[in-house]
Formats: structure tokens, sequence, C-alpha cells
């Protein structure tokens, strides 16, 4: 399918995208979650939105008949799970959401869409995108279903579906929503100067400081994804004083702190990032980051800690294989990795998942097939420097030489520090390669 270049206003983008690819999954390595999909207008922030569920509480203990408030708070349970990587509220939000529907069984978009955020939350991505298809039965134009749909089935790896579902997001929303989903896919497409330019229209869109603040930092990510640490450090810093709360902003300045070699700075930033929100990303990269340094304890309790979030996310229902098998591969099991990406693969053809498995299949031996798995990750032309090193060290271990020098030198032009423990071993690589 052939690829439009990026138009700045918003009638061309929304007229061009039908000649894009579908969008895809956030970036990053374990990929945190896509921009949000909201079920009516967008829930509060922060305080504002623990008021505003606790309203709603005192609302349904006197109208529990009331369906739409039922729907909105299970809209409000999943923002807070995503706000907080508190996993508890999943059920709680399901709850809500099946009793809206019980109450208004024809018709309940919101009920049905919050299902279908709540479904992508949990990343299952199938029945996400079913219960999009049956809100937008009902109601064509519910845009939020819109976004909801183009989540779960770029997630499932469905291009044209996610396409399709992309262009009616952009017709009949084009705003911020929006146009960060089609940074995203413009970037992983090896086009990052046209997701700039999406990213800051979406910033012009942007009234909510929570909405600055995320564009800001999409911008700070893709200086960091492009190796150029203190452009990324300044616009982290930006998102942090349009949005103190910004915990990804956080976690991305730490990130920006360890590749210019300030530690310290970076250890305390991260630790405040998973103290706030304990997300697998931020304590695999705290641990990978102390491991890089030699503290061995240390590292060795943020891996804990991370195998017990997703402990406790499997329990409220997440099915969240891909960050297990990438913390399996390079700091547990890799066979235990191979197992749980073949499931993810069978479940989502994302290239996230593409270059996991590829990876995890390298590190047990099983590199012809890993080959395969490590292109089809490159394959849309991402500027991805981990995804350039994992299929370098694939090609060293087939004796591909050539081919092992162009991806190593690829990744460290890309990001010459990609990750505290990974781009030493590309330098160390490439130096044996030179021999």
């Amino acid at each position: 399918m052939r690829r439009l270049p990026l138009l700045l206003t918003a009638a061309a983008l929304c007229a061009g995208l039908a000649y894009t690819g579908g969008l895809t999954d956030h970036p990053a390595a374990p990929a945190p979650a896509p921009p949000p999909a909201t079920t009516r207008a967008a829930p509060p922030a922060g305080s504002a939105l623990a008021a505003a569920i606790a309203a709603d509480q005192r609302h349904l203990r006197a109208r529990p008949e009331d369906a739409a408030a039922w729907a909105r708070l299970g809209g409000e349970y999943v923002e807070q799970a995503r706000l907080t990587a508190d996993a508890s509220y999943y059920p709680k939000a399901d709850e809500a959401l099946h009793r809206s529907l019980a109450l208004a069984p024809d018709g309940n978009t919101d009920a049905l869409t919050g299902l279908g955020a709540l479904a992508n939350a949990r990343h299952l991505f199938a029945e996400a995108a079913e219960h999009a298809r049956r809100a937008l039965d009902a109601a064509p134009l519910h845009w939020q279903a819109w976004a909801v749909l183009t989540d779960a089935r770029t997630q499932l790896g469905d291009d044209p579906g996610a396409t399709d579902a992309a262009q009616h997001l952009l017709d009949l929303h084009p705003g911020t929503a929006s146009f960060t989903r089609a940074a995203y896919d413009l970037e992983q497409h090896g086009r990052p100067d046209d997701a700039r330019t999406a990213l800051r229209r979406a910033l012009a869109d942007a009234y909510d400081p929570a909405d600055q603040a995320f564009c800001r930092y999409q911008l700070a990510e893709l200086d960091r994804n492009a190796g150029r640490a203190e452009a990324a450090l300044d616009g982290y810093r930006s998102a942090l004083a349009t949005d103190p709360a910004h915990t990804a902003a956080l976690a991305g300045q730490a990130r920006a702190e360890a590749a210019l070699g300030r530690t310290d700075d970076a250890l305390a930033h991260y630790a405040q990032a998973a103290a706030k929100v304990p997300l697998p990303q931020y304590l695999l990269e705290l641990g990978e980051l102390h491991e890089s340094l030699g503290h061995t304890a240390q590292a060795a309790e943020q891996y804990r800690l991370l195998r017990a979030e997703a402990d406790l996310a499997a329990a409220n229902g997440v099915v969240d294989d891909l960050a297990l098998g990438q913390f399996e591969a390079d700091h547990g099991d890799p066979g235990t990795a191979v197992r749980l990406l073949r499931a993810e693969w069978d479940r989502r053809h994302n290239v996230l998942v593409a270059d996991a498995l590829a990876w995890a299949l390298h590190r047990t031996g099983a590199d012809r097939e890993a080959l395969d798995l490590a292109d089809l990750a490159l394959a849309h032309g991402w500027r991805n420097a981990l995804f350039h090193y994992h299929r370098g060290e694939i090609e060293r271990a087939l004796g591909r030489t050539g081919d092992a020098r162009t991806d190593l030198e690829r990744a460290l032009a890309t990001d010459p520090e990609f990750n505290p423990l990974q781009a030493p071993r590309a330098r160390s690589a490439l130096a044996a390669l030179s021999r």
C-alpha cells in the first residue's frame, strides 16, 4: 500500500491517510500503552479524576439505574488504571461497564466503547475490536469507538483494517488523538520528520495540560530515539513543566540523563517514576541501568518488582506476554521467553513482537528462524536502534559478517546510547567484526 507524505492541514491529512499503512503500537520495549481512547469526553486527570470517581460512586448509590453513569464510571476506572498502573481498577471497570450494558443493552455505545478500551488496556485486542465494532454498528459517527478500533487493529497487525479505522477517526475528529496516532505510524515507517510535523499539529490542537505534556513528551521521544539526548532532555523537562504529574516524561528525563552519563540523576528520576507508576518498562530500565553500573543487588530488586507487577497484572485480567517475554530473553530464561512470545505472536503480528521473538530465538540459538522475524520487524523502515542491534547480532551468529556490520553500525548511528547494557555490546561486537 502506497504511503502518503504527511500534509500540514487537517483536511489534507484526513483525505490522504487512506494511502498509508495502519497505525501501530506505541514504541518502546517493553511497549507502553498507546494514546488512550476515551469513552465520552476524556476523563479528568490526576486528583480531578479521583474526585470524579468519588462523585459518580455517590451518584450511583442514589441512582443505581443510571446506565450512562455506570459507563462513565467504568471509563474513569480504566483511566485511573492507566495513570497509576494499578491493574486492580480493571475488574472494577469491567463490572461497571457490564452493569451499564445490562441496564441499557441496546445502542449503549459508551459502555461498548468503554469495554473496548478496557480490553485494549488488558491486551485483549481481538475482544477490543469486537466491542468497538458493536459500538459503531449502533453509532457509526462515534469517534471514540473508531479510536479504540484503530488501536485494536494495529495491535493485532491488521494493517488494512487499521488504515480504514484511522481514516474514519481523522475524518470525524481531526485533533490530538488522531494526529498523535498518525505521528507514531510515520515514525515506525521511517519518517520521523513527518512524525514531528504531526505531533506539532497535535500540540497546537491540545488545550488540556495533560494532552499538551503528552505531545511534548512524544516530541522528546523522537529526539531520544534519534540519539539527540540533550534535545530530548529539554523536551521531557518542557513536558514536566506543562504537567508535573506526567510520569512518562519523568522516566524519559531519566532515560536522557542516562544517555548523557548523568547516572546519579537518572537513577533518582527513574526511582521517582517507578514509585509513582510502577510500570514494567520503568522497572526494567532502572534495573538495566543499575546492572550497567555494577549494582547487582539493586538490579535484582527491580527485576523482582517487575515480576511481581506482571503477576498482579495477570491476576487482574491483563495478558502481556510481550513485556515478560522481553524481560525473560535478557534477564531470565530465554526458553520461557520463546514460549511466551510465540503465544503473543499467535495473537498479533506486531513489529515489536516480531523483534522480541527474534531476539528470544537468537538467545536459544535458533538464529535462522530469528532472522526472518528480525527482517519483518524492520520491514516498514522504522529507524530503531534496538531492532538493528538485534538483527546485527543474529546475522553475526549466522556468519553474515557484512550484514552484521551494517546493522550494528546503523544501530549505533541511530542512537549510540540506545540501551545501557546493549549499546556497549554493540560496540564490542562491531570492534570484533573489524579485527
